[in-house]
């Protein structure tokens, strides 16, 4: 029975004919497809995190002061999504900023600005990665398919060296360039499927975020209003 190794149709084989070119492309496929799938899982429980929190911004509303609320959500949210937005607005209630040039306009506008940042930070947060993603998605195929073009060189070139068309000489680079298409796009169409998905999950988030803010904007102001009228 022949090994593994002698078969010409074997990944020992494909292996054991490469050479240094051929070897570094399939160790850089390799590392794309580990750190691709590595942070696939990180932000995969990111996601499930965030999205699982949203669900307590009914009970935050339900509470029956702003101190409440936040406890409940510091508990529901440990992604802080939503923590931070209801933390920010509530400390800049309480402390107007009148000594800089952002104090010149009023506590509205000021709210408006606070919340607007934090949601911005909280953007980049959990669209950190995504451009590694879209990256290795983009170009995995193309290494593969270098992979392919050198390993058809080889048959090329064996054929030529063996002065005339002999299988042995054909098969085993053939199909060390099949494989390394194959390598490419197993690597590429994980982290394009997860790419799209993290996308559509972070619209989802972005839009509950915004509706968030808002509904803070709405109570810190009325607050306020509410407690400088009490205080007349």
């Amino acid at each position: 029975m022949p090994s593994a190794a002698d078969n010409p149709f074997s990944l020992a084989h494909y292996w054991a004919q490469g050479d240094a070119l051929s070897h570094a492309l399939v160790a850089l496929l390799l590392a794309m497809s580990l750190l691709s799938w590595c942070f696939i899982l990180a932000k995969s429980l990111n996601a499930w995190r965030g999205r699982a929190a949203a669900p307590a911004l009914l009970a935050f509303w339900s509470a029956p002061n702003m101190a409440d609320a936040i406890a409940l959500l510091r508990q529901a949210d440990p992604e802080r999504l939503y923590l931070a937005l209801a933390l920010q607005g509530d400390a800049h209630s309480k402390k107007l900023d009148r000594a800089s040039v952002g104090g010149a306009v009023g506590k509205a506008e000021q709210l408006t600005r606070v919340l607007r940042g934090e949601i911005t930070a909280t953007t980049h947060r959990i669209e950190r990665g995504l451009t590694l993603l879209a990256s290795i998605g983009a170009t995995a195929p193309f290494v593969g398919l270098l992979g392919t073009v050198w390993g058809i060189y080889h048959a090329l070139a064996g054929v030529s060296a063996a002065g005339a068309m002999a299988i042995n000489k054909v098969v085993g680079p053939v199909g060390e360039a099949l494989v390394m298409t194959g390598f490419g796009l197993v690597v590429a169409i994980p982290a394009v499927l997860a790419y799209n998905g993290f996308n559509r999950i972070n619209r989802m988030t972005l839009a509950q975020l915004d509706g968030f803010a808002y509904d803070l904007h709405v109570y810190f102001c009325r607050s306020g209003s509410s407690n400088s009228s009490s205080s007349s």
